[in-house]
């Protein structure tokens, strides 16, 4: 046994020295701490257990020190989602806000149509704009037949949160190329967890924030479908925080953030996605769903806090043959239950992961942000009778 422990450190060692990080497996997740949670996971436990959706993260952290604008630190990132991996099918979508104090690109277009295509991006608030356009443009270069009247830059969506008080967000650093590297590196399988993409430098709760994912697999009929969620979290007070029911907040009420200014409200981008057949209105419907798992985690959604919700299908359209209809498939009204819980379930372990895989911090004028410690989360949860075996 020593020995075997002995290869396997030797292992994550010689990882750690090639690629920077121990491999994604290798690193804690929520339920490797014995956290108990409802529901039958993915092979992953990631939205990428959908067939055919793709995750990729830019990470950008350069400099320390004191805030100089156009200079740094830099502590942000961008992360992408591809519904149908590297094309240009059209998938169906619906969104949600909790609170408005956000935004989100293409919202119009899916308000009227219910349906978008192309990549999803998430990054910082001021950095939202670029990324769209590098959306567009690689939707261009990708899709475009160069026809006269050419409409493949589409209407990409986008969202953000705000990584300014650890991250230099006023000097614009995300540039075209970092969405193109993000793309690049797109993949199935397991992701990476807290510090990274978009989520680089947000907060949790007063501890260190980012991006998580989860999932969960539902049987309806014959068929098994999956429901996956991706978080960028940056909100919440300590005092609010509950895991599994349990008040870690009020429980580890020190290493408090290290910051210069007054703190105020934060943000949430929550991605949804599934392989069940639904339509757009069902999927707002999910999306509406996906708020209460964000609240079971604590939250009360401040008046400065942008929370916005998407959910979208990966089933497809399907055409006759001179493209004049179109028709959709979709579960029925009585066997959404099972998906909407599935939605909510995901969600709450997807911001808990966050928590769990997100490490201390620091960033511009010397602000603070510490992880969340694994030994004392255990603990908390062990004195309230809630960690699992």
């Amino acid at each position: 046994m020593t020995d075997r422990v002995s290869s396997l450190t030797f292992v994550f060692l010689i990882a750690f020295l090639i690629f920077g990080s121990l491999p994604i497996e290798a690193k804690p997740r929520a339920r490797d701490l014995g956290i108990p949670f409802d529901g039958v996971t993915g092979p992953h436990n990631a939205i990428t257990d959908i067939p055919g959706v793709l995750v990729g993260y830019k990470t950008r952290i350069e400099g320390e020190g004191k805030l100089i604008v156009g200079k740094g630190p830099i502590r942000t990132g961008v992360t992408v989602i591809l519904p149908h991996g590297k094309n240009g099918d059209y998938y169906p979508c619906g969104y949600f806000s909790l609170n408005g104090d956000a935004d989100m690109s293409a919202a119009l277009y899916i308000d009227d149509y219910g349906m978008r295509w192309g990549p999803i991006g998430i990054t910082n608030t001021n950095s939202a704009g670029v990324v769209r356009d590098a959306i567009g443009e690689w939707n261009y270069r990708t899709f475009s037949e160069r026809g006269v009247e050419d409409m493949s830059f589409g209407y990409p969506i986008v969202g953000e949160t705000w990584d300014g008080d650890f991250n230099d967000i006023n000097g614009f650093h995300i540039t075209k190329q970092d969405l193109f590297d993000a793309l690049d590196s797109a993949k199935s399988g397991p992701i990476a967890e807290g510090n990274v993409g978009g989520g680089t430098g947000m907060w949790l709760y007063g501890f260190k924030g980012g991006n998580g994912t989860a999932s969960r697999q539902v049987t309806i009929g014959d068929t098994t479908y999956t429901v996956g969620v991706l978080v960028q979290a940056n909100f919440g007070r300590r005092d609010d925080l509950m895991i599994r029911g349990v008040p870690v907040g009020k429980e580890i009420t020190d290493l408090a953030p290290v910051i210069d200014e007054e703190w105020t409200d934060g943000s949430v981008f929550v991605v949804i996605g599934t392989d069940a057949p639904m339509l757009s209105l069902y999927l707002r419907h999910m999306a509406k769903r996906s708020a209460i798992g964000m609240a079971r985690t604590g939250t009360t959604s401040g008046n400065g806090s942008g929370d916005v919700f998407l959910a979208f299908s990966t089933s497809p359209f399907e055409y006759d043959s001179t493209y004049t209809t179109m028709t959709q498939r979709s579960i029925t009204k009585w066997n959404l239950d099972k998906l909407y819980r599935a939605a909510v379930e995901a969600t709450e372990e997807a911001i808990i992961n966050v928590l769990v895989g997100a490490e201390t911090m620091s960033g511009a004028n010397g602000n603070t942000l510490y992880g969340m410690p694994h030994d004392r989360l255990r603990e908390v949860m062990k004195k309230y009778n809630r960690l699992g075996e």
